[in-house]
């Protein structure tokens, strides 16, 4: 059987389980998590992302402040997203050596499953005051919304010591709740015709709880079989929480050298937070506590990464045809040299790039847009790169880039403007619905 969790490795486990990108790609491991940073809007998302050096429309109070002065009225923007989650993860496998050929030891390396989970809601509202040459917005926008459960049973291994038989570590249960909400105060200013400048406050409110929850396999008859997670087998519990709020910046200019050429930067400053919780209770089968008293208690800042952008647009004289494209650096890194405690796990940086186009049939009634993009999310994994011990190698892998299509339709009337966006990888599927009304 396997020892009790290693407080070395009680900090990235949960890291691990909460902190991956929007699109978790990997092999395996407990990355159950899944970020999302993409600009509001199903206008955007038909760009695929590649928003920010347009940034003409409500939705620019978060993609771009400074494009809030290319609108005229008043308006406000409503956005309806929902998420569709295969968030992979290890479900057992042998770590090491051979397998035994008995009940779920029988193929050598890891079995990997995936948790499907749907998520969805009113994901933006933004309302938009322009006046003279200043424009000013309020705003709330879900950055992220995730849910994870899954079950990880039958890891085996080579024992710690010779001729003791098999190993098999603790199977266990996970479940994670996460949302991440900004509401945000923006202004712009147009400098000159050809120049703008946008700046605004941002109120976050990051909410998250988990739980993973250990167990010993049912009796020594059952030592290869299925865990049937009995109440009286759990041995201790990780029980980790976050709810905190934060103020951070955001900012970004908007330049046009000519008619058809627009150049477009932001800033966004993901929220730290002050009280990451994570707590281990032991469990009803361990033999030296009482049921739930606490083992281990620790207590971290956790930082959320920072957004850089950068982008170009092209539009043609007769406005039919839109090229943009748009560069992001997300410093995911920041999560990890955050934690105050000593931790192995390594988590890179990634420059995401967004490539998307808009043709509008200016000739019907209403006006319809046809868009079409494509992005690249680099690998951004939670991992373990020392080679003991096994198991956290085994959980925290690296992964694989990942492309993601997307596509939409945009119908504008004389007020009012619909759009329907869709976004698709191999992992995360997301629909969007939204609308822009001119008061």
């Amino acid at each position: 059987m396997a020892h009790a969790v290693r407080t070395r490795a009680l900090v990235p486990l949960c890291l691990g389980l909460i902190f991956v990108p929007v699109a978790l790609r990997a092999q395996a491991g407990f990355n159950t998590f899944q970020f999302s940073f993409s600009n509001p809007g199903a206008r955007s998302m038909g760009f695929g992302g590649a928003f920010v050096a347009l940034a003409d429309d409500a939705t620019a109070a978060f993609a771009n402040p400074a494009g809030l002065v290319q609108i005229i009225d008043p308006e406000v923007s409503v956005e309806g997203r929902s998420w569709s989650y295969s968030t992979p993860y290890t479900v057992g496998g042998r770590l090491d050596g051979e397998p035994s050929g008995f009940g779920l030891d029988t193929a050598s390396g890891l079995r990997v499953g995936e948790s499907g989970r749907d998520v969805s809601g009113l994901s933006f509202v933004s309302l938009v005051y322009p006046h003279d040459r200043w424009s000013f917005a309020f705003y709330r926008h879900v950055l992220s919304s995730f849910e994870f459960a899954g079950d990880t049973q039958g890891l085996f291994a080579v024992p710690f010591a010779p001729d003791t038989g098999f190993r098999r570590e603790n199977d266990r249960r996970i479940a994670t709740d996460y949302d991440i909400v900004g509401h945000g105060l923006t202004a712009a200013w147009r400098a000159t015709d050809e120049f703008s400048v946008g700046v605004g406050w941002v109120y976050f409110d990051v909410a998250l709880t988990g739980t993973e929850r250990f167990y010993t396999f049912d009796d020594l008859g059952r030592f290869f079989e299925r865990n049937s997670y009995l109440p009286q087998r759990n041995t201790q519990n990780i029980l980790f929480a976050l709810d905190d709020t934060d103020w951070k910046l955001t900012a970004g200019f908007l330049w046009s050298p000519s008619p058809q050429w627009r150049v477009g930067g932001a800033y966004r400053g993901g929220p730290d937070a002050e009280d990451f919780r994570v707590e281990i209770r032991s469990g009803p089968s361990n033999p030296d506590l009482p049921p739930g008293t606490p083992i281990t208690q620790l207590s971290s800042p956790l930082s959320f990464p920072d957004t850089y952008s950068l982008g170009l647009a092209f539009r043609d004289p007769g406005d039919r045809l839109t090229v943009s494209f748009e560069w992001d650096r997300v410093e995911y890194s920041t999560i990890v040299e955050s934690v105050t405690f000593p931790i192995e796990a390594v988590v890179d940086d990634a420059d995401e790039l967004h490539l998307g186009a808009e043709y509008v049939l200016l000739e019907k009634r209403p006006v319809i847009a046809i868009r079409g993009g494509v992005w690249l999310d680099p690998d951004h994994r939670l991992r373990f790169e020392a080679p003991e011990p096994a198991l956290d190698r085994a959980l925290f892998r690296r992964g694989s880039d990942e492309l993601h299509w997307s596509g939409g339709l945009g119908f504008v009337f004389r007020r009012f403007q619909l759009d329907i966006g869709l976004d698709l990888s191999e992992l995360v599927n997301t629909v969007s619905l939204s609308t822009i009304y001119g008061l």
